[in-house]
Parts: C-alpha cells; sequence; structure tokens
C-alpha cells in the first residue's frame, strides 16, 4: 500500500519539513505550507466520530482561511504582524485567531496520540477525554464540555480508528 493511503505518514512528513524551517532560523514559515500540512490532519478529526464533529468543522474553516490568505500573505510571521498592525489579532475572524485555533487542533491531535501510545489498550475514551481536557475544555463552556463528554462514549476502538487511517498494521 502507497503512502498517499497512509495519512498519517503524509503528516508526519508534511511537520517533519516544517519543523526543519522552524529549526533553521534561518527561514520563515510559509502560510502555504503551513496550511497544506494542517490540511492533512483533518481527516484525523472525521475517523474520530460525533464527539469531535464541530472540533473538525471549525478545524477545516481555520485552515481554509489561512490556505486564502496564503494568497497575499507570505510567511505566518507577516500575517501575525499583520494583523497586529490592524489591532484585529483578538478579533473572531482574524487570521491570527484563526492561527491559534488551528494551533490547538494539532495540539488536540498531539496529546491523543500521545496519550493513545501511553495508555495502550483499545479504548479512546481516555486518551481522547485527557486530549480534550487540556487542549480545548479550558476555553470551553459548560454545555460545550457536557456534549464533548457525552460525545466520548460514541468514539471507534483504537483498531477502528487505525483501521480507518489504514495503519492497522498491514503494509
Amino acid at each position: 500500500m502507497a503512502d498517499v493511503d497512509k495519512p498519517l505518514r503524509k503528516i508526519a512528513d508534511a511537520f517533519r519539513e516544517l519543523a526543519e524551517t522552524v529549526n533553521s532560523e534561518t527561514v520563515d514559515v510559509e502560510v502555504a505550507r503551513f496550511s497544506r500540512a494542517c490540511s492533512l490532519v483533518s481527516p484525523l478529526f472525521g475517523c474520530l466520530g460525533i464527539a469531535f464533529k464541530f472540533a473538525e468543522m471549525d478545524y477545516v474553516a481555520k485552515v481554509d482561511d489561512l490556505a486564502e490568505a496564503s494568497k497575499s500573505i507570505t510567511t505566518l510571521q507577516a500575517m501575525v504582524d499583520q494583523d497586529v498592525e490592524r489591532n484585529c489579532v483578538r478579533k473572531g475572524g482574524s487570521h491570527t485567531r484563526n492561527l491559534l485555533r488551528v494551533k490547538r487542533g494539532l495540539d488536540m491531535v498531539r496529546v491523543l496520540f500521545e496519550q493513545i501510545l501511553a495508555t495502550g489498550g483499545n479504548s479512546l475514551r481516555d486518551p481522547a477525554s485527557k486530549a480534550y481536557a487540556q487542549v480545548f475544555a479550558p476555553h470551553h463552556g459548560w454545555a460545550i464540555r457536557t456534549a464533548v463528554a457525552a460525545g466520548m462514549y460514541a468514539l471507534p476502538t483504537r483498531a477502528q480508528l487505525l483501521r480507518k487511517l489504514n495503519e492497522d498494521g498491514s503494509n
């Protein structure tokens, strides 16, 4: 099976390349490259089912905004600088605020997979609950936290998730 059918490998490769850019300290991260890498993460939210449907829709919309911004803004630093100059960093819909939301989505996925690796087992409920509590819960009100908690019971198993991602152990 080709890497094209292995979304986790494509994600790892894209973010490895971004890390090389960040670690070089000589080149700013291009908005287009960043948004392309982030778009590869979108299917992961879809694989998690209803509990993360809102996160998926929000994440995709924010990544799409960054992709659109990349048509006129070259680097993430220039994008943030532009929003600072316009005094709109904290305003809903600003590119910088959308960047923050995308970062939280990436953090959620990172913590989820760290928890999956740390806990083992076949249930995703504990890893997903811990990841949500760490990343999103501090920014959500009671109603959203309650809805997400209920949705945790509809998560796929670890084996189901890995099958959906073509990562069930077969090459």
